[in-house]
């Protein structure tokens, strides 16, 4: 307490409109991100939910392979069970990543935070070494560039998830927190994933993507779909810091305001068409 107070009296008179305006308006462009976050991946995760796991519970497994073919082959059961539980467990960490975001639940409510946190670290391992079982074993459609970018993502998503629980039972709750949001930002890496492919066909047809998702396009967003989510977290933390600048407060919260942009479009539209009928057929039982 006393370092911030210092370092606010050291500031100049001229400067201190300036750093409240920024803080401020980080402050809220963040919690307008967090928000549209939460609603948006907890619709994809009800929607993973409705689509892989209903079609397990009817047996109609071949339903997988119209999102990305190959998903499912019958006689390869390791390899089944591996994307399977890496399917069921992320929509599982989306849905509880965002109630974990929410402040609320954290101060009045820390044992429920806690054991949360507990499912959630769990999930997220489960979810990263289903997925690498799942390349190990048969390796993705898009061949080799596509193996090592989504055996990357796996990778990080163990390390952070090992991370963030670390430093929680370690009581080091700075770094708990930044190793959480780095986790949180890998979590949405599969949402993000399928919202932009859906606006790149939707704006270019569909260019440089293949059907063996082998095209140029495809091979960008082997990392492209996790890569800049960390960027932002990493900026987002860093802006946060007391003695981040009143520029780099600014840059944060346009960096912030577009994706929150980008997010609310591309929720409607998915919700629309794609995440809100599954959903909605499978609350009906059809």
């Amino acid at each position: 307490m006393t370092k911030v107070v210092s370092e606010a009296v050291s500031q100049p008179v001229s400067h201190r409109p300036l750093t409240k305006l920024s803080a401020k308006t980080l402050h809220w462009s963040g919690i307008l991100l967090v928000t549209t976050v939460w609603i948006s991946a907890a619709l994809f995760g009800l929607y993973i939910l409705a689509f892989y796991a209903s079609a397990l519970y009817a047996g109609n497994m071949d339903r997988w392979n119209n999102v990305l073919p190959r998903l499912y082959e019958p006689g390869s059961t390791t390899a089944t069970t591996g994307i399977g539980l890496h399917f069921a467990m992320g929509g599982l960490i989306l849905v509880l990543g965002s109630i974990q975001l929410l402040n609320s639940v954290r101060v009045r409510y820390p044992a429920l935070h806690r054991w949360i946190g507990r499912i959630y670290v769990v999930s997220s391992v489960l979810a990263a070494v289903g997925g690498l079982v799942f390349i190990a074993i048969k390796g993705t459609i898009g061949g080799s560039v596509m193996n090592i970018g989504f055996s990357l993502y796996g990778i990080l998503m163990l390390i952070s998830a090992i991370e963030t629980y670390r430093h929680a039972v370690a009581k080091n709750l700075d770094k708990h927190r930044r190793w959480a949001l780095r986790l949180y930002a890998l979590a949405i890496g599969s949402w993000l994933y399928r919202m932009d492919y859906g606006f790149w066909v939707l704006l270019t047809d569909g260019l440089g993507h293949t059907r063996s998702f082998s095209g140029p396009f495809d091979m960008v967003m082997a990392f492209f779909f996790y890569i800049p989510n960390l960027l932002v977290a990493e900026a987002f933390a860093r802006a946060r810091s007391y003695t981040a600048s009143p520029a780099l407060k600014l840059s944060a919260s346009v960096v912030l305001l577009c994706a929150t942009g980008f997010l609310l479009l591309g929720t409607y539209y998915f919700t629309l068409y794609y995440w809100g009928p599954a959903i909605v057929n499978w609350i009906a039982g059809n």
